[in-house]
């Protein structure tokens, strides 16, 4: 079969310059010194070298990260152009901030769950009550054995939406989807098959939260997250008045080819290139998407996993109880094949799980537990390691290139801080 626009002209951001001080910023208030956490400068700037090799790939017009060892800032920086350097822009370049909002896209999942956690821990909800106590309608078809539970955990039945060309449009649409999801027959009548719910489980999961509640999504984020961890930057969608300060997600690298379209496309629902270019448009923006569209800086982030890392509490402030936080992010099965990404993954109720010998989270990463968001976002903390960190970029590719950058970026966070 032939590989439509594999062979085309790639689309990347503009050819770095060999000396990358002028796209890069770094909070030195921030940033504390390496040998304090029992790491050196040379570590750290090995960090940051990949970092550098990542961008230099062309396939990421904006970076942002922020890596935490032992609860203190070893990096806070970025690294490329909030406007001007993607391969669809023109103008001049302005740089980067640390602190720019960037969609999480699915590392979004881990922070909806968090919202769920919060309900588990007032002891408003168990993980294995039935989600159709709170939502009846969703036990139609044999749904109403499914718990909290397999629902965090992509065993639901629902993985994507029961129709064949979903409109973008219908992100606005929040009730509309919560009854499509709810009368939808399950993909596995068992609920014993694991298969990522790419957007689809984190409305019943979003829906859940403000029945529950009697709260919005956003609202319940800012009061129980963002308020708390005195959080500058993280809302489902991104209001006007921060669009100005967020760089906008953009094609790079190879046009999409097959097989890597067609797989992509079972997991988003939509062509490749349309879910990238629907992240920049006023209706995602505008909408709250519990699976897909909290936009948040690098360092609010890694605030969060921190506070996960430390037993669900940050700077005096207690947010979930230690024992929460064990079930949020303890293995809900074995390692399993995932029917939908194609892959053999572990998750928690509600986290993606690290592995020996090697894993998403870099090598030895068994402990660790974060979310992966829209091919090269990333978001995690490794108790091992005493890390969190929040990866946090801008370039949606296929390059293998890219790929295997990315990955070593990963690689040197693990390694340095082991």
């Amino acid at each position: 079969m032939s590989a439509p626009g594999l062979f085309a002209a790639p689309r990347l951001i503009a050819a770095p310059t060999r000396d990358l001080s002028a796209l890069t910023r770094i909070d030195r208030r921030a940033e504390c010194a390496p040998e304090s956490v029992g790491l050196s400068e040379r570590g750290v700037e090995r960090i940051w070298s990949a970092v550098e090799n990542l961008y230099r790939t062309r396939t990421h017009p904006a970076i942002t990260l922020v890596v935490r060892k032992r609860g203190k800032i070893v990096l806070k920086r970025a690294i490329g152009a909030l406007r001007g350097n993607a391969p669809s822009e023109g103008g001049d370049i302005e740089p980067l901030q640390p602190d720019a909002p960037i969609c999480l896209f699915s590392a979004t999942k881990a922070i909806t769950a968090i919202l769920v956690h919060k309900l588990v821990d007032d002891g408003r909800l168990c993980l294995d009550d039935r989600v159709a106590e709170y939502i009846p309608e969703f036990a139609a078809h044999g749904k109403g054995v499914v718990t909290v539970r397999q629902l965090l955990a992509h065993r639901a039945g629902v993985p994507s939406l029961p129709i064949k060309y979903p409109d973008p449009a219908l992100l606005k649409h929040w009730d509309a989807l919560v009854h499509m999801l709810c009368v939808a027959p399950p993909a596995d009548p068992t609920f014993q098959t694991q298969a990522y719910h790419a957007l689809t489980g984190g409305y019943i999961a979003g829906e859940l939260v403000r029945r529950v509640s009697g709260l919005e999504l956003n609202d319940a984020l800012q009061e129980w997250l963002v308020a708390p961890l005195r959080l500058k930057q993280m809302t489902y969608g991104l209001p006007e008045s921060a669009r100005a300060r967020s760089p906008h997600n953009h094609n790079t690298g190879p046009r999409s080819y097959w097989p890597m379209n067609r797989y992509l496309h079972r997991i988003l629902g939509v062509p490749f290139e349309m879910a990238v270019d629907a992240s920049n448009d006023d209706g995602y923006l505008s909408s709250v998407v519990p699976a897909g569209n909290i936009f948040a800086s690098a360092d609010d982030v890694c605030r969060v996993f921190q506070m996960l890392l430390d037993g669900g509490e940050l700077d005096g402030v207690r947010v979930l109880r230690p024992e929460t936080v064990r079930d949020a992010v303890q293995p809900a099965g074995p390692i399993q094949f995932d029917h939908s990404l194609l892959v053999p993954i572990r998750y928690s109720p509600g986290f993606m799980l690290g592995e020996n010998p090697v894993g998403m989270f870099g090598p030895r990463s068994s402990q660790a537990f974060g979310h992966l968001g829209f091919v090269s976002v990333l978001a995690w903390a490794d108790p091992s390691r005493e890390l969190s960190a929040a990866l946090l970029n801008t370039g949606k590719s296929l390059s293998p290139t890219g790929a295997l950058r990315w990955a070593q970026v990963v690689n040197a966070i693990a390694q340095v801080c082991r």
